[in-house]
C-alpha cells in the first residue's frame, strides 16, 4: 500500500502536472531554455542531499531498529512540502522549485526505508513477485489520482469551479493538495500492519542518541569495506547507477521536454495517466518473466526498450509520437525498476538491510542526479533538448554491459552466508 501511496507523488507532481504547471505558469518569466535548466538544477540538487543523507541514516535505522520511524520523519517532510505547493502562483518559480525540491528529499528519503523492508518481509523465492506487485499497485494508484486530476484539470465546473481571477491554475493546485492527501491516507496500513525488524545481537538499545550514531557510522565504515566481500552486488549497484540515470532522466523530464517542443499539457497529462494503466499489467508480466528466465535477463529487456525510446524521442514531433513513446515507457518502466529493487535485496544480507539500501539509494539517486544534470547542460550548450533526450541511450548502454558481469547465485550465497554467520553467533 506504500507503493500505492507515494506513487501519486510521483505521477502528479514528479512526472505530469507540476512539471507543466511550473513551465506553464510559475515559469512565465523565464525563457523556455532558462525554465528547463533551473527545473533540471532543482532536481539535481534535491537528489543530491538525500543521496548524501541516505547511507548513514540506513546505518542508524539498523543499528536501533527504527526504519519505520525514519520512514515517517520523510513521509511527513513529503506530505507537508506537497500540500504547500497549492499556494505557489503566477511566477513563483523559486519557491515553487524550493518546495518541489524538498518533498523530492521526502519522497525519496522515504524509500531508503520502505525499500529494507522488503528483505523482512519475503523470502528469496517471494522477492520478484512481491516487488513487482508493489510496482503494480503503485502505477494503479498514482493512475487513479492522476486520471481524477486530469478531470479536474479538464473539467472544473464538475468541483464547481467557476471562471475567475485564479481559477484557472486552482485545478492543478487541488491536484498537490490532494496528493498529499493521498499520499499520507494510504500510508497508515504499513504503519498498522508491517513490523518492525528487530534487533541483532550486535545492536545495544541502551545507547544513547549520540552513541548510536557514532556506532552506526563505524558500521558504516565496515560495511564499505565489507563491499568487496558482496562484489556482485556491488557490481549491481554500480549498473543500476548507470542504467537508473536514463531511466529517472526520461521521467522526470518528459512533461518540460514535451512542453518545449510544444506538445499541449492535457495531452501530456493524458499519456501519462496511461503509462500508469499500461504499468499494471507490464509490471506483473516483468515478476513472470523473471521467474522464468530470471531477473536479470528479464531487466535486459527493459534496457534495451528504453535504448529504443531515446532514439525515437529524438524524432518525436507529434502528439501522437508522444503517446507511442508513452506507451512503450509504461510496458517496461516497472518492470525494470521493482526487480533492480528485488534482485538487490536478494544479494544483501537481511541484518544489514538498511545501509545497504542506504547505498542504493546513494547509487539510484546519483542516477537520478547525473541524467538531469547532462540534460541541462546539453540543453544550455544547444538550446534544444533533443539532442540531450538522444544522449540518454549511452546510460542504457553502459549500464546494461556493467550487469553482464553480475553473477547473482554468487552474489546471494555470499548475503545468505553473511546472515547464517549472525543466527550462528
Amino acid at each position: 500500500m506504500y507503493d500505492w501511496a507515494n506513487s501519486a507523488f510521483m505521477t502528479v507532481v514528479v512526472t505530469a502536472v507540476f512539471p507543466t504547471y511550473y513551465a506553464a505558469v510559475l515559469a512565465g518569466g523565464l525563457t523556455r531554455t532558462q525554465a528547463t535548466y533551473y527545473f533540471a538544477n532543482a532536481t539535481t540538487i534535491s537528489l543530491a542531499c538525500i543521496a548524501v543523507l541516505s547511507p548513514v541514516l540506513g546505518a542508524v535505522a539498523d543499528y536501533r531498529a527504527s526504519k519505520k520511524r525514519f520512514l515517517l520523519a520523510f513521509l511527513t517532510l513529503g506530505v507537508t512540502t506537497t500540500a504547500l505547493l497549492f499556494f505557489v502562483r503566477q511566477g513563483d518559480w523559486l519557491p515553487g522549485l524550493l518546495l518541489f525540491g524538498v518533498a523530492n528529499v521526502g519522497v525519496n528519503g522515504s524509500y531508503v526505508f520502505y525499500d529494507s523492508l522488503l528483505p523482512h518481509i519475503a523470502s528469496d523465492a517471494e522477492m520478484d513477485r512481491v516487488s513487482s506487485a508493489g510496482y503494480a499497485l503503485g502505477y494503479l494508484g498514482g493512475g487513479l489520482l492522476l486520471l481524477a486530476s486530469l478531470i479536474i484539470i479538464l473539467r472544473p465546473s464538475l468541483i464547481g469551479i467557476a471562471d475567475g481571477p485564479g481559477s484557472s491554475t486552482l485545478p492543478a493546485r487541488i491536484s498537490f493538495l490532494a496528493t498529499a492527501v493521498w499520499w499520507a491516507g494510504f500510508s497508515v496500513p504499513l504503519f498498522r500492519r508491517v513490523p518492525e525488524p528487530p534487533l541483532t545481537r550486535e545492536r545495544d538499545e541502551r545507547l544513547g542518541t549520540s552513541a548510536a550514531i557514532r556506532a552506526s557510522l563505524r558500521r558504516l565504515a565496515e560495511t564499505l569495506r565489507e563491499l568487496r566481500g558482496y562484489r556482485h552486488a556491488f557490481l549491481l549497484l554500480i549498473a543500476a547507477l548507470i542504467y537508473s540515470d536514463g531511466i529517472n532522466t526520461i521521467i522526470r523530464m518528459a512533461a518540460v521536454y514535451g512542453t518545449e517542443i510544444g506538445i499541449p499539457q492535457k495531452a501530456q497529462i493524458a499519456a501519462i495517466v496511461m503509462v500508469q494503466f499500461v504499468g499494471i499489467p507490464f509490471a506483473f508480466l516483468f515478476g513472470a518473466i523473471a521467474a522464468r528466465i530470471g531477473a536479470k535477463q528479464a531487466i535486459f529487456i527493459g534496457l534495451a526498450v528504453y535504448a529504443g525510446i531515446s532514439i525515437l524521442g529524438y524524432f518525436m514531433h507529434t502528439t501522437l509520437h508522444f503517446f507511442l513513446l508513452a506507451f512503450l515507457v509504461g510496458t517496461v518502466q516497472g518492470g525494470t525498476q521493482a526487480l533492480s529493487r528485488s534482485l538487490f535485496a536478494s544479494m544483501v544480507p537481511r541484518h544489514k538491510s538498511g545501509e545497504f539500501f542506504g547505498f542504493y539509494a546513494v547509487f539510484e539517486r546519483f542516477g537520478a542526479i547525473l541524467g538531469p544534470l547532462l540534460f541541462g547542460a546539453v540543453v544550455a550548450a544547444t538550446g534544444s533538448s533533443r539532442n540531450a533526450i538522444l544522449s540518454i541511450i549511452a546510460f542504457f548502454i553502459v549500464g546494461a554491459l556493467l550487469l553482464l558481469l553480475v553473477n547473482v547465485p554468487e552474489g546471494q550465497r555470499a548475503a545468505r552466508l553473511a546472515d547464517e554467520g549472525i543466527v550462528r553467533a
